[in-house]
């Protein structure tokens, strides 16, 4: 696997895919290796349950990361006789030929989990790289996966490439208790959570000034409520002061840092509702977590998350923070509702967003190469 920044996941959901993918791979006996950074993963862990890690050179700078990390970890890949070599994302998929021209025999997987090029960070340089990795993952790959419809419907329109379309995923959720909430003095079922990256399409700010408003209108609704928001900086500190000015003297608002393990799961696991307010996404696995929760979740109305949340009760106008207000106050005033819906949205992952049905559709992907590329699927490295 190559184009994440490592395993075990701290944060993002391109790490959680990978992660979970690989992990489920090495369960069913075959042998896998994510390429880390060491900044994210640290040096001493070489394996993670059967999974190998290695470790090869980057430059930890925003625009040089990802990238020059792809070009060491490819490299490297090159001398491994490898079966498969699988690509996580647009950036990474921009270097996808160099298996295809120096070892033709090895089969170069590309996972699309984003059209990354919109989002608000980039520069018109990087913007344009992120367009050109769009075309080599749809040009050079035997096989292309889209992990949601709408990026499916992109490609095919876009670059005429007809995509595979394999979700995210999540892993059953087990019964979490709150003990390790009173660290931020928050009680079970009276917070409303977020977790993401902190950078600005991901739409934090569209929340904070929604929640706000929501207080100042009808100070009753949420009076005994937090917000809570899980996650931090990627190279946008400049966001994250933007965004802590808004929450400056607001003692309802709280933000946690980067949470992971038992501590994220209990945060998921005890929240009112969840709310990813983001303006363009993949298919986001903090949806799904929480829906594995039994969480209810409010989303913005754009495509990729209206193929996971139905129900037009958990929309608002994406960018508005007056529709995200709005649906605020409508939902905190109907506990029936949330209840209903977070039953509904277990149900609802447990059937069509489970780890074991994904890496089945990838190994049977992973085996549809043409004769004399890969003969016999008895070991998967990528």
């Amino acid at each position: 696997m190559i184009g994440q920044k490592g395993i075990p996941a701290v944060y993002g959901g391109i790490e959680r895919h990978v992660e979970e993918l690989s992990l489920e791979l090495a369960k069913q006996g075959h042998n896998v290796v994510v390429y880390a950074r060491a900044w994210y993963t640290p040096k001493n862990i070489t394996n993670y349950h059967g999974v190998q890690i290695v470790h090869t050179p980057t430059l930890h700078a925003k625009n040089f990361d990802a990238i020059f990390h792809t070009f060491t970890s490819t490299i490297h890949a090159l001398f491994q006789k490898l079966d498969v070599i699988h690509y996580h994302g647009v950036g990474p998929a921009l270097l996808c030929w160099i298996p295809r021209i120096l070892t033709p025999k090895t089969k170069v997987v590309v996972t699309l989990h984003c059209l990354d090029r919109y989002h608000q960070k980039w520069g018109i340089f990087a913007r344009l790289m992120l367009r050109i990795g769009e075309l080599a993952g749809c040009t050079f790959a035997h096989q292309t996966i889209s992990v949601s419809k709408t990026i499916r419907n992109y490609c095919l329109n876009e670059y005429q490439k007809a995509t595979t379309y394999i979700p995210n995923g999540v892993t059953p959720a087990e019964p979490q208790n709150s003990s390790l909430l009173d660290q931020w003095d928050i009680v079970p079922g009276k917070y409303l959570l977020m977790v993401s990256r902190l950078v600005k399409h991901k739409g934090v700010h569209y929340l904070l000034e929604a929640w706000q408003f929501v207080r100042q209108q009808n100070p009753e609704l949420l009076k005994d409520y937090k917000l809570v928001i899980v996650g931090d900086s990627t190279f946008t500190d400049d966001y994250v002061m933007q965004l802590q000015k808004i929450a400056r003297g607001d003692n309802s608002i709280i933000f946690t840092g980067w949470q992971k393990g038992r501590t994220l799961e209990e945060l998921y696991a005890n929240s009112a509702l969840l709310v990813h307010p983001s303006e363009n996404e993949g298919l986001p696995i903090t949806v799904l977590q929480a829906m594995s929760h039994a969480r209810p979740v409010l989303v913005s109305d754009i495509s990729e998350h209206r193929e996971v949340i139905s129900d037009e009760h958990f929309w608002f106008c994406n960018t508005n923070i007056l529709s995200l207000a709005q649906k605020i106050t409508e939902l905190m005033q109907n506990p029936e509702l949330l209840k209903e819906r977070g039953i509904k949205n277990k149900a609802l992952v447990e059937k069509k967003y489970n780890w074991k049905d994904i890496t089945s559709q990838t190994i049977a992907l992973y085996s549809s190469a043409k004769p004399g590329v890969l003969k016999k699927l008895q070991a998967i490295k990528a």
